[in-house]
């Protein structure tokens, strides 16, 4: 059972994570994470490990950004706990010329909490669809 305290926790554990990746603060992720986590992100990259989704986002990753996280929930069971979201936010140029101007999908994490608080240790992003243009 996860109690007020905990689900505040985590609600403050995706805020921490909008913030990192809107601002390109890489090393923040360190707060968010474990050390041997895995983010995937269906149909284009899996990375596996803190320091693999450090250098993804780095490197790879579409920024700035202006995420949203919305619709936070948790589904417990014997064996794990998880968070499930939306995210919403505008995507950059090279996706806009094709027609699109906002990205929607769900966020699937599964978390642990750890001597220094809750961190993402499975996290699966799921695009759901595109906006087009007015």
């Amino acid at each position: 059972m996860l109690t007020l305290e905990d689900k505040l926790e985590l609600y403050e554990l995706n805020a921490r994570y909008v913030d990192a990746m809107d601002d390109c603060d890489w090393h923040a992720l360190s707060r968010i994470f474990t050390q041997d986590a895995i983010f995937e992100v269906v149909g284009l990259v899996t990375m596996n490990g803190l320091s693999e989704i450090q250098h993804f986002m780095a490197e790879e990753g579409r920024h700035p950004l202006a995420h949203l996280i919305t619709n936070t929930y948790f589904a417990i069971s014997s064996e794990k706990i998880e968070m499930r979201s939306r995210g919403i936010f505008p995507i950059d140029d090279t996706v806009k010329k094709a027609g699109h101007r906002v990205f929607y999908g769900s966020y699937y994490d599964s978390v642990v909490k750890q001597e220094v608080g809750w961190r993402i240790n499975h996290r699966i992003f799921s695009a759901k669809r595109l906006a087009d243009k007015d």
